[in-house]
């Protein structure tokens, strides 16, 4: 079980912590919601729960609730720029379908 960050997203994740000036990681999860079910959610963390399971990469710490990993183990975080848009990216092999927009995805 494992979750990786490109050398890509693993700079960014590093800047936007130091331009924050605080946190220890970035959580990585999933939530119920979207056209076809589950959607990604991320954000920085300041404090790891007990219940957290927590993976490193490239030197940056990836924090996960156990809930979550059943759907996203596996998954590569890049961070992509494509034309004026950039932002994360996750390559997620337990993905069947994506919704049309690319917002949500089904297991």
């Amino acid at each position: 079980m494992a979750i990786t960050l490109t050398e890509n997203a693993a700079n960014r994740v590093q800047k936007f912590l130091a331009n924050r000036g605080k946190g220890v990681g970035l959580r990585l999860g999933v939530k119920t919601t979207g056209c076809s079910g589950m959607a990604y959610t991320l954000e920085f963390v300041d404090e790891v729960k007990p219940e957290d399971l927590e993976f490193e990469s490239l030197g940056v710490k990836v924090i996960i609730d156990p809930k979550s990993l059943v759907y996203i183990d596996g998954t590569e975080l890049d961070f992509v720029k494509e034309g004026l848009n950039e932002g994360f990216k996750f390559n997620n092999p337990n993905v069947k379908d994506e919704c049309g927009c690319g917002e949500s995805f089904t297991i």
